[in-house]
């Protein structure tokens, strides 16, 4: 290289852009600028060496001193072409590296003082087994990228000397800049090796996973494209079948019945928009399945169907006649809306209370009345519903939530004027989850249910076309507002002739049916029936005799399949008790004689009326006053006030005054197990207390109902139709009842108002007058 090789030697400097030079390397390059064609130019004048080195930043056009790096490579030009453009192409071929010692001033271009770095060549076997795993992982990086051809390697192999193998093998990597120029800044060989391995390493790494990557995208790719195609494949297939897709089939068809149902604009607009944003929602959204089950409630509800009202008050007359016997009150109520609408068009739906024992025919009642309106009939029970909710529905936010009862009524309804029964409306009960019955109000409000607010639906729904029923067994569990809001209509329980006609007409040839019997293959008696009613049921209605009923059809049936030829069957008292077993009820008689202390008194029972004899025994004693028979407060209350009312009087009933101090007075009511309550009974122990006291008999056909007060005033009393009734059955000839209820007495049927004398009262003297006979020998 010419002498001075160690104190350096002064070359032209040619700054390289995004390019590095290694030694034995041959390439082009195009020189444009200035500063650059210059230093070319005086090294064509010289000897044609030049030094390259590499800018840090290639966007630098002027580079200072700091921007060329130290080290870089002499090379020597071996070819320069000017081009049309300007630019000169230069064929240069690196000889040695060399650092640059110092910038000589020159402004023409860069001219360096260069200290050469020539390669230290030393044959060890850790330098070949360094070439040879260096060559190993290029063959690896070859394979993986596709920028390098195989022929290169093959060239690479072929190289002895290690310096040069590492150089040329970092040239054919696409490295950054900085890597590349840290190879060439490495002179010893060992420590190049050890580099470029470390660039070879991390390089595989990259390519492999850019490999992966890029494999896993076309798998995708692959995947996304055969789902779309199978997806295009079902569309045409749907269209095929003429089934729509997907959520927007789903849309459209709900579109299509919001045209059809006929809704009012302000639900229809809420309906639109709720349509809008499912059509919006991505499929597997969980509030994509609340809005369908809304929009789908919102399209079932009738919102303005209506049926045509048969208004033929005779055939609804001789259909609810069909249907029952006796009831003529209900009937009649009825029957005078039905009237009552024939005449004005539009009429508010009333709202009934059905009142009455169980098994008087309530609920049926409600579907006969539906029947000869021609209305659609639902029912809904409400025993034991205690959240608010059940009535109201569930806000929408709440998973699972669903419209109150009373909506779901009117959806399976499907019109806006069914007849709509509400059971049991006596047996809601309350607690935390909120009053149901306070929920009912607005049901059942005339003047506010024609906007109900659903708390599901949200939006008011008009219930004032709705016939409402409701049904109880007693009135004083409903509460009071509830009460206001409905027209109470009291179905009393049947006497024993009416059971009879029920049994004959309707409950007989009906249990028949239901067990396969023909009607002559099974007679029953008049006399049998009444025993079954006497002996065997204990009810103001006729569940129970139906099922006693239904019991002698079976006995029936299982004989004639045991011995066909046994029909007809005949069945009379005797047959009753042979198949029904020993009566199950002390028909409650009156007593066979006239007794001391010894009082009929008439109660009523939420199965009816009943009779019940008040004992009163008088004992040596210090004047305790017990009472036995589960009484309730009231009926303890009203001992106390006969009790009282006695004492003031003993004087007049020709007692010893000083009686409470010395006798000890037992009040006792039989059935103990059965709890008893009210005030009904005051003056039937008052009647009992007197007769004991005095020695008195009372009279066995006389029974009585009525409360006493401490003045003796005999004050109204409740279910006098069941108390006769009751009176009826047992026997007795007299009823004695309080003043006040003598209006009452036009609801008692004629057969029973016949056979008993009903003696209104005022006061107490009145009814000792008629309980009390003839005062006994021994006292």
């Amino acid at each position: 290289m010419g002498p001075g090789k160690g104190k350096g030697r002064r070359l032209p400097l040619l700054p390289l852009r995004g390019l590095l030079v290694y030694p034995s390397m041959v390439l082009h390059l195009d020189v444009g600028r200035d500063k650059s064609v210059r230093a070319l130019e005086r090294s064509m004048i010289e000897d044609h060496m030049i030094l390259l080195c590499s800018q840090s930043e290639v966007n630098i056009e002027e580079p200072t001193v700091e921007d060329i790096y130290r080290v870089g490579t002499i090379a020597r030009v071996r070819q320069m072409l000017k081009l049309p453009n300007g630019t000169i192409r230069v064929l240069v071929e690196g000889v040695v590296r060399a650092e640059i010692q110092e910038y000589l001033s020159n402004d023409e271009f860069y001219e360096v003082m260069v200290k050469e770095l020539p390669e230290q060549e030393s044959t060890d076997p850790e330098i070949d087994a360094l070439m040879r795993t260096v060559l190993n992982q290029f063959e690896h990086y070859i394979n993986l990228s596709k920028k390098v051809t195989p022929e290169t390697l093959a060239a690479v192999s072929d190289i002895d000397e290690p310096g040069r193998l590492a150089d040329v093998i970092t040239s054919h990597l696409s490295l950054k800049i900085k890597d590349k120029q840290e190879i060439l800044e490495t002179v010893d060989v060992r420590a190049r090796l050890e580099k470029l391995l470390d660039i070879l390493n991390n390089e595989r790494e990259v390519l492999e996973l850019e490999r992966k990557i890029s494999q896993r995208v076309k798998k995708q790719m692959e995947k996304t494209q055969k789902e779309y195609y199978l997806r295009e494949q079902m569309k045409a297939i749907q269209k095929e079948l003429g089934d729509k897709e997907g959520r927007a089939g789903e849309v459209e068809e709900l579109r299509n019945q919001l045209a059809e149902a006929g809704v009012p604009e302000s639900v229809k607009e809420k309906i639109e928009k709720e349509i809008d944003r499912l059509e919006k929602m991505p499929a597997a959204s969980a509030e994509a399945g609340v809005i369908r089950n809304y929009v789908d409630w919102l399209l079932a509800l009738p919102w303005n169907k209506l049926t045509e009202d048969d208004l033929d008050i005779k055939n609804a007359e001789a259909i609810l006649d069909e249907d029952h016997y006796g009831l003529e009150k209900p009937k009649e109520r009825v029957l005078e809306y039905l009237a009552v609408q024939q005449l004005v068009k539009k009429m508010k739906g009333p709202i009934l209370c059905l009142v009455g024992p169980p098994g008087v025919g309530k609920t049926s009642l409600a579907r006969s009345v539906a029947k000869s309106l021609g209305r659609e009939f639902v029912r809904i029970s409400l025993g034991g519903v205690r959240d608010e909710a059940e009535i109201r529905g569930h806000r929408r936010t709440y998973v699972g939530a669903m419209p109150g009862r009373v909506i779901q009524g009117m959806k399976t309804a499907g019109s806006l004027n069914p007849v709509f029964l509400l059971d049991e409306i006596d047996k809601m009960a309350m607690d935390f989850r909120g009053d149901p019955a306070s929920a009912l109000l607005e049901v059942l409000d005339p003047e506010q249910n024609n906007t109900f607010s659903d708390h599901f639906v949200e939006v008011p729904f008009d219930l004032s076309n709705v016939m409402f029923i409701t049904t109880a067994n007693a009135v004083h569990n409903i509460p009071r507002p509830l009460l206001d809001r409905m027209e109470m209509l009291y179905i009393p329980g049947y006497t024993e002739l009416e059971k009879m006609q029920i049994a004959r007409k309707y409950l007989l040839p009906k249990q028949k049916r239901e067990h396969g019997l023909e009607e002559e293959q099974l007679v029953v008696e008049d006399d049998a029936v009444m025993q079954v009613v006497r002996e065997y049921t204990r009810e103001s209605g006729v569940r129970n005799l139906e099922q006693q009923i239904a019991a002698l059809c079976r006995k029936a049936a299982k004989e004639i399949v045991a011995s066909p030829e046994a029909a007809p069957i005949t069945v009379d008292t005797d047959k009753v008790k042979d198949w029904l077993g020993p009566g199950k009820f002390r028909f409650g008689l009156a007593e066979q004689e006239d007794q001391i202390g010894a009082v009929t008194g008439l109660a009523w029972t939420e199965v009816g009326g009943d009779t019940l004899v008040i004992e009163v025994t008088v004992l040596p004693g210090s004047g305790k006053l017990t009472l036995t028979g589960k009484l309730g407060d009231v009926m303890k209350e009203s001992a106390q006030a006969a009790f009282s009312y006695t004492r003031g009087k003993a004087k007049e009933f020709g007692i010893d005054p000083e009686f409470h101090e010395k006798n000890d007075i037992h009040i006792h009511i039989p059935e103990g197990a059965i709890p008893k309550d009210g005030p009904s009974a005051g003056i039937t122990m008052a009647t009992a207390l007197i007769s004991a006291l005095t020695g008195r008999f009372v009279s066995r056909e006389v029974a009585m109902t009525g409360e006493i007060t401490l003045r003796g005033r005999v004050l109204p009393i409740g279910g006098l139709k069941e108390k006769s009734l009751a009176a009826h059955r047992a026997g007795i000839k007299k009823v004695l009842l309080p003043k006040d209820n003598e209006r009452d007495l036009r609801d008692i049927p004629d057969s029973v108002r016949s056979e008993l004398e009903f003696v209104p009262v005022a006061h107490m003297d009145e009814v000792l007058e008629h309980a009390l006979t003839v005062q006994a020998d021994v006292h």
